[in-house]
């Protein structure tokens, strides 16, 4: 018998303007489940599923396979995961519409060169040919940029500091007019994206990050146009400018991700100004620990994070880390807590994070959902333990 509110398999399909066989196919390869099952295995979708279903077409258009769309989405038509998803889903389109551009200028430099020289620019086909295989960098890059979003999402949302956390950064940074900045690891640039009405005109900011996926986020964002702005690409183990180029260079939550600490810094040293400063943000041991217990709770096999970040370089041991290399290290502590009402963006923060999480949580969604619900549901604290270290070249 059917239930209010539920579409057969054939409604669904034809409201969603698609084949019956592909709605039974997405079912077959567990990518869309129907949210109800007869004992007789009649299947019913609910308009909620057409948010899934949404994803899971637009993903596919932009070329990625359905395994890889199976690891991209989450079952759960909420409305934090639906604008996050959709965000993110935007800015695959424009990055989409960005190599297509490029595409299209290979082909015609390439047609060009065959009609003026009468000859073949191999090298020209060849990166058209790299162009049209960017999917798998595209599905890193919707990975990263939808974790970066959670995370952020999570404290921008419950914060108990009003004083946000790149305001705050961006004040310690004390920047001036004529000041030349350096920002490794920039991410998506949303250091300066939330404070571009307090920057001076007249600065010369560089953004840098070892994923082109990243600069494209960020030049996006801060505007393509604004001339304070400019773009490197490189592994800060090796930055490519002269010794003394920069007043200040900032690395936000960087360095316990770089893989030879002492050749970073010996580079960010190099390129500093006399007298110019370095701005390191990291976290402590305490930084989150009741979302680790939290997950541990429901499945004491799951890990939040396969390495420890702060043992590499934290509030503990920056200080003894940074010493060698700058003549002042001094830390400020960013005095904030979270106060979490609602499941939904602390799920999405958890599933975003670098463990096993998703091995244990996915398989057992709606329980690991329910858990969280009734965890959060009088109010969950947690402890943040960040700050920035402060260093004087």
């Amino acid at each position: 018998m059917k239930k209010d509110g539920y579409y057969s398999s054939g409604e669904f399909a034809r409201m969603a303007h698609v084949t019956l066989r592909t709605i039974r196919y997405y079912d077959k390869q567990d990518i869309l489940k129907p949210s109800f099952v007869t004992e007789a295995g009649a299947r019913f979708y609910t308009d909620e599923d057409f948010a899934r279903l949404q994803q899971i077409l637009l993903l596919k258009y932009l070329g990625f396979s359905l395994d890889d769309i199976r690891e991209m989405t989450i079952d759960d038509s909420d409305y934090h995961f639906m604008l996050n998803s959709l965000n993110i889903q935007l800015k695959l389109v424009k990055d989409k519409i960005e190599q297509m551009q490029l595409v299209e200028k290979a082909i015609e430099d390439t047609a060009s060169a065959i009609q003026t020289e009468h000859t073949i620019d191999w090298s020209n086909m060849l990166n058209l040919i790299h162009l049209t295989n960017m999917e798998k960098s595209m599905k890193n890059q919707y990975q990263n940029a939808s974790n970066i979003s959670a995370r952020i999402s999570l404290h921008s949302l419950y914060s108990q500091n009003k004083e946000g956390w790149f305001p705050w950064i961006y004040r310690q940074c004390k920047i001036r007019p004529s000041m030349k900045v350096l920002e490794v690891g920039c991410g998506d640039g949303a250091l300066w994206t939330e404070n571009l009405a307090r920057l001076p005109q007249n600065i010369s900011v560089t953004l840098s990050d070892i994923s082109e996926g990243m600069l494209r986020d960020a030049r996006r964002a801060t505007g393509a146009s604004d001339r304070r702005f400019s773009y490197r690409r490189f592994d800060c183990r090796k930055i490519p400018f002269e010794a003394s180029s920069f007043d200040l260079v900032i690395a936000n939550h960087v360095l316990f991700y770089c893989e030879n600490l002492p050749s970073v810094c010996r580079e960010i040293k190099r390129v500093l100004k006399p007298g110019g400063r370095f701005i390191c943000s990291t976290y402590g041991k305490k930084h989150m620990q009741e979302v680790s217990s939290l997950v541990q709770s429901f499945d004491e096999r799951i890990v939040l994070s396969a390495d420890k970040l702060y043992e590499k370089f934290g509030r503990e041991n920056g200080a003894e880390i940074l010493s060698p290399f700058f003549s002042e290290v001094s830390w400020i502590s960013y005095e904030d807590s979270l106060f979490i009402p609602e499941a939904e963006p602390l799920i999405s923060y958890i599933l975003s994070c670098h463990g096993n999480q998703n091995q244990y949580i996915l398989e057992h969604y709606k329980e690991f959902r329910s858990f969280v619900s009734k965890k959060t549901k009088n109010g969950f604290s947690v402890t943040k333990d960040a700050g920035i270290f402060v260093c004087a070249n």
